[in-house]
């Protein structure tokens, strides 16, 4: 077996349908499936059942215990040369698995992963959502984009590694949040090749509503101290904008009590996003929308940066998450 597509999943079987079906339509075929519900309340066993004659599929169930662990579990039981891990809101090109076996036949690697985009038939807030994880102006292009600011760490809503390699490193942590980034940081550390696959994108859903992603990216914030923590050499300048962006907009709303022309600057930067996602969109509401999703992805994940180092830097506290209690939700 070439590849084995590992997907978690918690509540999702709309999703999960979605992305099997993306999967019958993949022009490569030398992959299995495996699904691993990770102790949802609405299974999504009946959809894994309606795709037996199309895919080579496994269903598993377990108790919860966060993504990664799940990960872990269904790598366990695995047939696979390289694992597939994939998150349950996602949907694939039908040239996806092609484009990643031309890569690896093209240079070898020992772990990989792609971009990710949005669907025609996703919401605007999701399209804005996707702006925001994406664009060069919100993360350097740090997740996927060709512009980058920071070398290329794969992450778990499309990440590839050979499974040799995934058991020499035991997989990812018990960390509920931040376990894609320490799962590459050791691999780097353990001297692998890792490179980006550009061309073996997915389209990714990510969260539909903005409560639901400004806790997303806060525990993000909270994750990169979390990580700092674990490996001090991984804390890169581009991981500080966010919190430089978010207390520059508080400097900037006090000094508007005084002076008004201050707030300039903000509305510079979100005429920049405005127009920027406009034009990738071509709609203007989106455009409004992602200045929206970009004020949130940058000061939910600067806010949780400075709540973190402030509680494990300064007060000297143990590593936490803010909405670990709720994270599927």
């Amino acid at each position: 077996m070439r590849y084995s597509v590992i997907v978690p999943v918690y509540n999702r079987p709309d999703e999960v349908d979605e992305l099997l079906c993306s999967l019958t339509k993949q022009t490569f075929r030398d992959f299995e499936v495996i699904i691993i519900e990770d102790g949802s309340s609405l299974p999504c066993k009946n959809v894994a059942e309606k795709y037996r004659d199309s895919l080579d599929i496994h269903y598993y169930m377990k108790p919860n215990s966060g993504p990664g662990q799940t990960r872990n579990y269904g790598a366990e039981r695995s047939n696979g040369e390289y694992l597939l891990i994939l998150d349950s809101d996602c949907i694939l090109p039908e040239g996806y698995l092609a484009a990643v076996e031309a890569e690896l036949q093209r240079e070898p690697a020992d772990a990989f992963g792609g971009p990710d985009r949005a669907h025609d038939s996703f919401t605007p807030v999701q399209k804005a959502i996707n702006y925001a994880m994406t664009s060069f102006f919100t993360t350097g292009g740090i997740r996927g984009g060709k512009k980058k600011m920071d070398k290329f760490y794969p992450r778990s809503f499309n990440m590839g590694v050979r499974t040799e390699v995934y058991r020499a490193l035991h997989g990812f942590s018990d960390m509920r949040f931040g376990e894609d980034i320490d799962f590459s940081i050791r691999i780097f550390k353990g001297g692998y090749r890792c490179r980006l696959f550009p061309e073996a994108w997915v389209w990714h859903k990510r969260r539909t509503d903005f409560r639901k992603f400004f806790k997303q990216v806060h525990n993000s914030g909270i994750a990169r101290i979390n990580l700092y923590k674990k490996y001090p050499e991984s804390l890169k300048l581009v991981h500080l904008l966010p919190t430089v962006f978010t207390v520059g907009v508080v400097l900037i709303l006090l000094a508007s009590l005084v002076c008004a022309w201050s707030l300039t600057l903000l509305a510079l930067f979100a005429l920049i996003i405005f127009l920027d996602a406009s034009f990738q969109n071509k709609s203007m509401k989106i455009g409004i929308l992602s200045v929206l999703a970009a004020f949130i992805q940058l000061t939910g994940y600067g806010t949780g940066f400075l709540r973190a180092w402030w509680k494990r830097c300064v007060l000297g506290k143990d590593a936490f998450s803010a909405f670990e209690k709720n994270f599927y939700k």
